[in-house]
């Protein structure tokens, strides 16, 4: 596989491992979120190594609206991170994604949660993703593919236990 003009590795030279959060509450979720899943592994220097279950999740932030569907992908990536959120933005395009009001109904969502274990603080990419360890739709399917995963100084199975009980979320 060739990669795409102006493409980096990782300080190594090997992929670096990432995972990327999913989520739908329009159309058929399972579905969209089944093709989000297939472009992102066609994504050239992208390799979809895992996949975590899916999950029912009630909104946050814009609570009137669908239950989502969520879940978690771990990925080895050759892309930098500039060049995996612009494929990541393509794929949500190209699945029917407007933004219309923050945090409120979506076709799909794609958001880098995490890129090795790099640090990221540009306007419009934030890695880790700042919200994660407070939400249970990412840090439950998170910690089903990596228990281990330190996310603000708390294994992510602890986490993910502690905001389960606090956020509805309920395996598909």
């Amino acid at each position: 596989m060739s990669l795409p003009q102006g493409t980096e590795t990782s300080a190594t030279g090997r992929p670096a491992r990432c995972y990327i959060g999913l989520g739908s509450n329009m159309g058929d979720s399972r579905a969209v979120i089944a093709e989000a899943l297939k472009r992102l592994g066609e994504l050239p220097g992208v390799a979809l190594d895992a996949v975590a279950p899916l999950y029912r999740t009630a909104p946050v932030g814009y609570t009137d609206q669908d239950y989502f569907i969520n879940t978690v992908a771990e990925i080895s990536a050759t892309l930098t991170p500039r060049q995996l959120l612009a494929g990541l933005q393509q794929i949500e395009n190209d699945l029917g994604r407007v933004r219309v009001i923050r945090w409120g109904p979506r076709t799909v969502d794609l958001d880098i949660l995490l890129y090795g274990e790099q640090i990221i603080t540009e306007p419009d990419l934030l890695v880790p993703h700042p919200r994660m360890a407070r939400r249970a739709f990412v840090m439950v399917p998170l910690a089903d593919l990596n228990p281990g995963l330190v996310v603000d100084g708390e294994k992510a199975r602890a986490l993910a236990r502690r905001l389960a009980e606090e956020q509805e979320i309920a395996r598909c």
